[in-house]
């Protein structure tokens, strides 16, 4: 008979603060190192990395915890953007009011495409959602008044009430990370959360029980959503340009296969899968025109090392 104290255990999740605060520190200390060293491009690249690790780590809600395997996660981060940039067009540059819209924006889409797409189940969830991105991505591409394939630049960065310089974009991205794997966390180990794992576990056996199943991975969804339209906001601004290509099915592949790199029903699985993706992106992009056969090459080693995520490796072994 299984122990009832294991078996929660197996939906608790927590933070390891004995690498986490030192990993947290590093990156405090990192736009420091960037200027000591007078290369302003690793500020750069770190805050991409990190606003990829808030769009994975989104995904990896509803993936990893919930067992929704959505293949149209990409057209939240496209909405989120596209709501910063269309609002700057008109003039409304404040970030008080231009992210939270966004992420209001890509939760009512999420909502929406939830309701609908949820109430199939594997390849058809599959499919449905990402039938729903390509939708989005043309209707991108037909919006001729706001750049329609070519794309949007924005004029500026939003205003936070200080100059939203790189390193301020940093620190801002970092902060809002943090605030989410935190957030994330707390969710997981709620009551909701350890419904939404054992839903992942045994959908039929959970209905059984008087769980509404379809309200709890819609509510899943819809959260996933507004988190993903946040890093889409965050994307914006550190590119400073909006294209349809942020929805395409390419993007969705690519942050799925970060959720999976790092670790798929790990809190910190899509930061650490977002950068390892991103670094060996950039590392093999210098090396080779073809990074591309270098990239799936490593990843086809990490998988077979650690088919459980790099995360996998960081995990203590039971005796």
């Amino acid at each position: 008979m299984a122990n009832p104290r294991t078996s929660t255990s197996l939906l608790q999740h927590s933070l390891n603060l004995r690498w986490t605060l030192p990993l947290l520190a590093v990156l405090c200390a990192l736009p420091w190192v960037a200027a000591a060293l007078g290369d302003s491009f690793y500020v750069t690249l770190a805050t991409r990395i990190l606003v990829f690790a808030l769009a994975a780590t989104s995904l990896n809600l509803i993936l990893g915890f919930g067992g929704m395997v959505s293949f149209g996660h990409a057209a939240f981060v496209g909405v989120g953007a596209y709501t910063v940039g269309i609002l700057m067009q008109h003039g409304i540059t404040s970030a008080w009011l231009a992210w939270p819209l966004a992420m209001a924006v890509s939760a009512l889409l999420a909502l929406l495409i939830g309701t609908i797409s949820l109430r199939t189940q594997g390849v058809y969830f599959i499919m449905i959602t990402l039938a729903f991105a390509q939708m989005l991505y043309y209707l991108a591409v037909s919006l001729k008044a706001y750049g329609g394939d070519d794309g949007l630049s924005l004029p500026g960065r939003s205003a936070l009430g200080f100059e939203l310089s790189d390193t301020a974009l940093y620190y801002v991205t970092l902060a809002l990370l943090v605030a989410t794997i935190v957030f994330v966390t707390r969710l997981l180990n709620a009551r909701f959360g350890q419904a939404l794992q054992a839903i992942r576990e045994n959908e039929v056996r959970m209905a059984a029980l008087g769980y509404a199943v379809l309200r709890y991975k819609l509510v899943a969804f819809t959260l996933a959503g507004a988190l993903t339209g946040l890093a889409g906001a965050l994307l914006a601004n550190q590119g400073s340009f909006v294209s349809p290509s942020l929805m395409q099915w390419s993007q969705s592949g690519m942050l799925m296969v970060m959720v999976i790199l790092g670790g798929v029903g790990h809190v910190l699985g899509g930061l650490v899968g977002a950068a390892a993706f991103l670094l060996m992106e950039e590392f093999l992009g210098h090396l080779t025109e073809h990074w591309q056969l270098g990239l799936g090459a490593l990843l086809l080693l990490v998988v077979l090392v650690a088919p459980q995520g790099l995360m996998s490796l960081f995990k203590r072994r039971a005796p």
